[in-house]
Order: C-alpha cells, then structure tokens, then sequence
C-alpha cells in the first residue's frame, strides 16, 4: 500500500483497511496472525543479524505489522507503546533533559499536566502552560525562544479547542524547537500533523483509532531518522512496548476507522444541534458547527470531524437526572467508542470545568436512535 513517493492515494476507507499490507501470499491469512513470542530463535546468528527478531521489548513481527499501519495514516514512522500516557511520556523524556523549558497546553489531557507536575519537575524540566486558544498568539510574538519542545493537543480533550499547527510549527522552528501533538481527538484520519510541520505526532489508540474499548494503546510517529531512534531507545529501555495482542486487535480494529468516524461525525452534528437548542444546555461546543469558535481553522486544517461533543449542563445533579433517564448514553471516561458515552469531567478533578461540564462522545448507534433518546433524556431536566 506504500508506493516508491510515499503513502497510496486511495481513499480513507481502503487505507484503513489495507494500511500496512504488503505483497499478497498465496496461502496466507489476509490478515496476519499475532506471533506470541517473547524471545525468538537466534541460532548461530548474533541478535538482531540481517534484521531478525531477538526479544520482544525491542522487536516483534506483530508490533510492525501495526506500526506499518499506523505509520501509513499517520505519513511517518510509528512506535507503538502500551498506552497512550506511555507514547506521550516517551515523545517528551526523549527529546527533552534536565534544564530545558518544554511548553503544554493548560486546557489538555489532564495527565499530561499530571506527568509535568509529578515527574517532570523532579527530573529539572521547566515546564510552563499556555492554554490552546493562545498558543498562535504565543508562539507569534516569540514566546518559543529558548523552549526545546511545544506540545499541542488540537482539538483539546476536554473543551475542544483548535490551534494553528502550521502557524505554531514555523514559528517553533525558527527558535529551534521541536512540535509534538497529541492527535488522539481528531485520529490520523482527521489531521495528519506531520504534513503540518509537526515534527512528532502522538496518539493514545485507546479511543477512536482503535476504538471498541477494550484495548490499551498508543504510538509515536515521526519523519527524522534521528528523532525515530531516540524515541525507539527510550521505548526500549523503558520497557512500555505493547503486547503482540494488543498490537493485533489495534490493527485489526483500524479497518473499521473510516466508517466509525462517519458515523459518530453525522451523530454528532445532530446531538451538537439538540443540545445548542434545549434551554438547560449552554456553551455547546463541536469544532464543526457554523458558529463555533475554532469552526473556521478546523474547516480548513482538519480533513474531517469526529464524534465528541462538549457542552455544559446546570450542574452535577442535572448530568446525573439526564443519565438516569437514558437507555442508550452510558456513564464512563475515555472516548472514541462505538457506544456513546457522557462523562462529567469535574468528577475526576483534573480539569478547570463547571460541576455540570460534560464530554460527549458519539458512538455508532443510529443517529435517530441517539437523538431521540437524549431528548427523552434531556426533558427530565425540566
């Protein structure tokens, strides 16, 4: 699927299914089986002679096969990890060391900020916060210089935030600084940051990549040969390289990655609508509504929406009435599911939300379904 330019210029749906296939083998599954194995055959032949595997912390046929597929997505080369946490912390921890200024977003992933304030401080690494509608601005008027690393998270995970990557990435390479971005929200489906300028793109494949909750995974791709080994060596030496299963269902759950994401894009463009339209609901957000602040820069830096929603109900007490008059939204974290879900981020105390604040995440029921029963739902706010 990989021609001699680069990536194939088939659509989302046969690049999903077919990312990371080579040449056809009669006799062969379509689809590889995972190889378990930690140490493999070495014969008389010294580790690793002529590319063979040696031991799986550092190598493995299965994990490759679903690198080859994300990297393919993505437009780089793929590292796969055990979780998402474990891509991010690695995408950091290998560029960065004791001394240098790194900046995050303040409004992102709540463990990120956890991760700085818990070791990256006491490893000696500056950290310093901008939130995600300012970091253009930051950026612009020099606020990088001195800075090894950016990491954005576009949209942001809770509130769904836009940046500039392209705008971001020139002017963090004129100070020399590296561009990371946490792409979970969007997938390599919705925004390919590395042909923004990014030189880092990281995913927790836990949620819509994946996407059948029921795996732990995540992935570093990049393009520099330099910052691939860097990455690859602290994987290796960290130990948080996935399983050969997990690496097998993440593939296999990708090929369903363009019909799920159109599914739970079209569900959430009617939730985002009936919940802008009831009276208890407030501060809507879905990057792809007209009206919506980061509406124009998603049009015109993202390939395609997903399926999460953000929206503010009164308080804790009316998410709590609107999910006990629910059949079909269940009450759990993550996102990017089949199933639907509302989570009331206040509850796990990481992010600056009201009490009633609320991250929706369409699955791929049927959109009147989906629709009906929150408004079912959303009438026992009163």
């Amino acid at each position: 699927m990989r021609g001699p330019d680069g990536p194939s210029g088939y659509g989302d749906g046969t690049r999903s299914v077919r990312a990371g296939e080579g040449a056809a083998v009669p006799g062969a599954p379509l689809r590889p089986s995972p190889v378990f194995a930690a140490p493999f055959q070495l014969g008389d032949q010294p580790p690793r002679a002529g590319g063979a595997d040696a031991y799986a912390r550092t190598e493995q046929p299965t994990l490759r096969v679903f690198e080859d597929a994300v990297g393919e997505l993505d437009g780089g080369r793929c590292l796969s990890f055990a979780t998402g946490m474990a891509a991010l912390t690695a995408a950091v921890l290998a560029c960065a060391r004791s001394g240098n200024r790194i900046v995050l977003p303040s409004d992102g992933y709540y463990t990120t900020r956890l991760l700085a304030a818990e070791e990256l401080a006491r490893f000696g690494i500056e950290v310093q916060y901008v939130p995600t509608p300012e970091i253009g601005r930051f950026a612009a008027d020099g606020g990088l210089a001195g800075a090894r690393m950016v990491l954005l998270e576009t949209p942001s995970n809770p509130q769904l935030d836009v940046c500039d990557i392209a705008a971001v990435a020139e002017a963090a390479h004129a100070t020399g600084a590296l561009v990371a971005v946490d792409n979970t929200t969007a997938t390599p489906l919705g925004q390919r940051p590395l042909a923004l300028g990014a030189d880092l793109t990281v995913g927790s494949d836990t949620k819509a990549l994946t996407g059948h909750s029921d795996v732990l995974l995540g992935h570093v791709t990049v393009t520099d040969d330099d910052l691939y080994a860097a990455v690859k060596g602290f994987r290796d030496r960290t130990g948080s390289t996935p399983g050969p299963f997990e690496a097998w269902l993440g593939h296999r759950s990708m090929s369903t990655l363009d019909l799920r994401l159109a599914r739970q894009a079209t569900n959430a463009a009617a939730v985002a609508d009936l919940l802008a339209g009831h009276p208890a609901v407030r501060d809507v957000r879905w990057p792809w509504r007209a009206g919506d602040p980061s509406f124009a820069l998603a049009a015109r830096q993202m390939l395609r929406p997903n399926g999460v929603v953000s929206a503010e109900l009164p308080d804790e007490a009316a998410v709590a009435r609107l999910l006990g008059a629910s059949r079909l939204w269940a009450a759990a974290t993550s996102f990017g599911g089949v199933h639907s879900t509302i989570d009331r981020r206040a509850q796990w105390g990481g992010d600056a939300v009201p009490g009633g604040f609320v991250r929706l995440s369409c699955g791929i029921e049927d959109t009147a379904d989906l629709v009906a029963d929150l408004s079912r739902a959303l009438d026992a706010l009163g």
